[in-house]
């Protein structure tokens, strides 16, 4: 695949595969890699560590405008930073995964992470993005836009198998129930024009990313 500006997008709902997927292709793509859910889960975890009142819209907004958040783009290293602390690991706890979505339908902090993801998109010649809105408000440009979806059964198992030991309850607000907050700032469950949907449902991972790569040399080959 030529080695000229590529840009490739990847949405979808909790649980469908979209960081490891995205990851990998990356990976094989010799492509910088972002994970845009990190970024919402560092800034809610800085907002928690600070305190911040997540029922309160404009202290929310700020907190998350004032975050200094660095987050590595090499799909082979995991790391996040919030002013200098390392909150890779932290980031992915429940509590905070519970509590992420009072920033994430949080318009002003989305308004700003947009902000914040376009910059780092455009730092790089070669980049797999995924989260929400990628496809439609963060990069809707991308060469390569994919929603890449899977059975609510499917999702829930794959995220069991990641987080391991859970109450169903749990599980469940993790999956379904955040979804349908997010839902009410984002579309991430259709997809729009120019927007290849892609159901792994049935899929394993190596079929998955086979799967994206396709697409993406289809989209170059669109392009040449």
């Amino acid at each position: 695949m030529s080695q000229s500006r590529l840009v490739v997008a990847i949405d979808g709902p909790s649980g469908s595969g979209k960081s490891s997927v995205a990851k990998e292709a990356a990976r094989r793509l010799g492509a910088a890699y972002l994970d845009t859910g990190a970024m919402y889960r560092a800034v809610t975890w800085h907002c928690l560590d600070a305190g911040t009142d997540l029922t309160d819209a404009h202290a929310v907004a700020q907190a998350v405008k004032d975050a200094e958040l660095e987050i590595s783009t090499d799909p082979g290293i995991e790391r996040v930073l919030i002013h200098g602390i390392d909150v890779t690991a932290a980031i992915r706890e429940q509590y905070v995964s519970e509590a992420v979505s009072a920033v994430a339908t949080n318009l002003e902090a989305r308004a700003e992470l947009v902000r914040r993801q376009r910059a780092v998109i455009g730092e790089h010649e070669r980049v797999v993005a995924e989260g929400r809105d990628i496809t439609t408000v963060v990069a809707p440009d991308a060469q390569t836009r994919i929603l890449l979806t899977a059975s609510e059964e499917a999702r829930m198992r794959r995220r069991g198998l990641q987080l391991g030991k859970v109450e169903a309850a749990a599980l469940r607000r993790q999956v379904v129930d955040r979804d349908a907050k997010d839902s009410t700032v984002s579309n991430f469950t259709t997809a729009t024009d120019g927007v290849q949907t892609l159901d792994s449902s049935d899929l394993d991972f190596e079929q998955t990313v086979q799967a994206v790569l396709s697409l993406v040399e289809a989209g170059s080959s669109r392009l040449d």
